[in-house]
């Protein structure tokens, strides 16, 4: 299995951790994704994508109908995607996606949990180059062949491909994601959900107790309402 099996395997139990965050992240999401093609999924690729991670993490249907409806609203403000880059105790980088509506107030906070746990918040560029930006799908497994779809997709994009028990995970670069959710959908294949990692190039090994150090920070981060994802070089 290549890195992005292992990467995945390390993040299964802790990302979307919390329900009610999940559901606020994609909340997000929705909006993000109506602001940008419209409201109608049959013809906004990004939002059908979001839609089936909702269904993914048992988003009910009401809540998802809500959002599509509240971001149809023209007053309502718009969200933006911000990157965050710093440094953890012990040299760990960490990278932090936002969705913000008040850039100065995400810009306040993240800066705190940095400096409250000994970490330091970096400049744009300072540690984005150690991670690879990159796109999955999760597909139904049942009546797929995982060698013969990985030799068909290959050519799409896909570099990895594995199955666990909630179905096959491809995964490839950042800029693919359009071409491999055409082709999934054109070829009828059940996307049960899509998103995007920055998985990293290179990693570090610390003791229990570097490693709390470090937990303390990410946590704090995780809590932000405006932040979406983290990412980190710690050896998990």
């Amino acid at each position: 299995m290549g890195r992005a099996f292992e990467f995945r395997k390390a993040r299964k139990m802790k990302r979307w951790s919390a329900m009610s965050k999940a559901f606020t992240r994609i909340g997000k999401d929705i909006v993000m994704a109506v602001k940008e093609g419209g409201p109608d999924p049959d013809t906004n690729s990004k939002l059908r994508a979001v839609i089936q991670n909702a269904k993914s993490v048992n988003m009910p249907k009401d809540n998802v109908e809500r959002a599509i409806k509240r971001a149809s609203d023209k007053s309502l403000g718009e969200y933006k995607v911000v990157l965050f880059e710093g440094y953890a105790p012990h040299g760990i980088a960490v990278l932090i996606e936002t969705a913000t509506d008040n850039n100065t107030r995400t810009v306040a906070n993240i800066r705190s949990y940095f400096n409250k746990c000994n970490g330091s918040l970096g400049t744009s560029g300072s540690v984005e180059f150690m991670f690879d930006h990159t796109c999955n799908f999760r597909i139904n497994a049942e009546g797929v062949d995982i060698e013969e779809l990985e030799l068909e997709f290959i050519d799409f994009g896909v570099e990895e491909i594995f199955e666990d028990e909630d179905g096959i995970l491809l995964y490839a670069p950042f800029e693919s994601f359009g071409a491999i959710q055409k082709e999934l959908e054109d070829r009828e294949i059940e996307i049960l959900s899509s998103g995007f990692d920055r998985i990293p190039t290179i990693t570090k090994k610390l003791n229990e107790e570097e490693q709390a150090d470090v937990e303390k920070l990410l946590e704090k981060i995780e809590e932000d309402d405006d932040v979406q994802n983290v990412y980190h070089t710690m050896e998990d």
